[in-house]
């Protein structure tokens, strides 16, 4: 995998039932950004841009095998989530409109490296101020900036 990349992040948040507006709600990002390998893990560096807000929020991504993922974000929006199988973490999630206290449960995590492309799903659930809200999914695809066919509408395998 090269340095520079292009990043895909989707997500679908099936609400939780009897939960107001219980509709399945898609959350899809496209970047550029950088991408390392070190000591066993690694890394996608980029910068998301909210529509209507000025600012940036810098993101990191970092994982190893399919037990561990965090999230982290600073900027508009802070948030330091971690992904652990089997395992459930809090944070807290700042955001231009307030604080939100998360809980998050990954159920289960796949991976798929190749040199052409890395595409990661993460499945967990997610809870706010301790109440459940939603399960949820995660695809992250990571492919050379420079790779024909980068569509943010391909299915991954997985």
């Amino acid at each position: 995998m090269t340095k520079d990349v292009l990043v895909s992040i989707s997500g679908l948040h099936m609400a939780a039932e009897g939960m107001e507006g219980n509709e399945d709600e898609p959350i899809e990002v496209l970047s550029a950004g950088t991408y390392y390998f070190k000591n066993g893990k690694h890394y996608v560096l980029f910068e998301e841009v909210a529509e209507g807000i000025s600012g940036v929020t810098k993101t990191q991504i970092r994982w190893q095998d399919t037990e561990f993922l965090e999230v982290s974000k600073k900027g508009l929006s802070n948030v330091h989530m971690i992904f652990e199988k089997n395992k459930k973490n809090r944070c807290y999630y700042e955001t231009p409109f307030g604080q939100l206290n998360l809980g998050v449960f990954m159920t289960g995590m796949k991976v798929d490296e190749q040199e052409e492309h890395i595409h990661i799903r993460a499945d967990y659930s997610l809870d706010v101020n301790y109440e459940p809200l939603a399960d949820c999914t995660i695809r992250i695809q990571v492919q050379p900036r420079e790779a024909e066919g980068f569509s943010i509408s391909d299915k991954m395998q997985f």
